[in-house]
C-alpha cells in the first residue's frame, strides 16, 4: 500500500470534516461553506493528480469515496438537526433515506465480497448524479444561512435528492440481482 499524493489529499479531506461540523455548529455559514468548497476542490485535485501523474492506487480507490461520504454524511446529519445552524433544515426523513441507501449498498457490497467473492461494482452514472445533487443540496442549505433567496431552490434540490436516492437504490437492487444471477450461472 503506497501513500501517494492523491491519498494524502483524500486524508486531508477527511480531516476537514470535523472543522466543517464545528463551523456549522458555531453558526458560521461562511466558514462552513468555505471548508466544504475546499473539500470539493481537493476531491477534484486528488483525482486529477492520480490520473495525470499515474498515481492511482488500491488504497486511493477506498480513501476517495470514504472521504466524500464522510463529508456528505456529516453535512446531511448536522444540517438536519434543529437549531444547529442558520438557514433551512434538511428534513430528517431525507437524511435517513440518504444514509440508509448508502449503508444498504455498503452492506450489500461487503456481503457479496466476503460470502461469494464478488468484487464491488463501480458507481453507476445515476449514483454520480445523485452525489452531485447531494453536494449541491448541502451547498444551497449552507447558502440559505446567508440569504433566504435560495431557500426554494434548496428545498427543490433536497426533494430531487430524495427521488434520486430512491431511484438509484432501486437500480442497485436490480444490478445486485443481475450480478448474483451471473455468479450462479458461472458456478453451474
Amino acid at each position: 500500500m503506497s501513500l501517494t499524493i492523491p491519498n494524502l489529499i483524500s486524508l486531508t479531506r477527511m480531516g476537514l470534516t470535523p472543522f466543517f461540523i464545528l463551523a456549522v455548529l458555531e453558526h458560521k455559514p461562511e466558514r462552513a461553506l468555505a471548508i466544504f468548497a475546499i473539500a470539493g476542490v481537493t476531491d477534484a485535485l486528488d483525482g486529477l493528480i492520480a490520473r495525470y501523474f499515474d498515481q492511482r492506487s488500491s488504497l486511493g480507490a477506498y480513501l476517495d469515496p470514504i472521504a466524500d461520504k464522510l463529508l456528505l454524511t456529516a453535512g446531511f446529519v448536522v444540517l438536519a438537526i434543529p437549531n444547529t445552524h442558520e438557514g433551512i433544515l434538511i428534513p430528517l426523513w431525507i437524511t435517513v433515506l440518504v444514509l440508509a441507501r448508502d449503508l444498504a449498498i455498503l452492506g450489500t457490497v461487503l456481503v457479496l465480497q466476503f460470502t461469494v467473492s464478488i468484487k464491488p461494482f463501480s458507481p453507476m452514472g445515476l449514483s454520480k448524479v445523485n452525489t452531485a445533487m447531494q453536494i449541491t443540496a448541502v451547498i444551497l442549505v449552507l447558502i440559505s444561512g446567508l440569504t433566504n433567496s435560495v431557500d426554494a431552490l434548496a428545498v427543490a434540490t433536497l426533494y430531487l435528492v430524495a427521488g434520486l436516492t430512491v431511484l438509484s437504490g432501486l437500480v442497485y437492487i436490480q444490478l445486485t440481482k443481475k450480478v448474483l444471477a451471473e455468479h450462479q450461472r458461472e458456478k453451474t
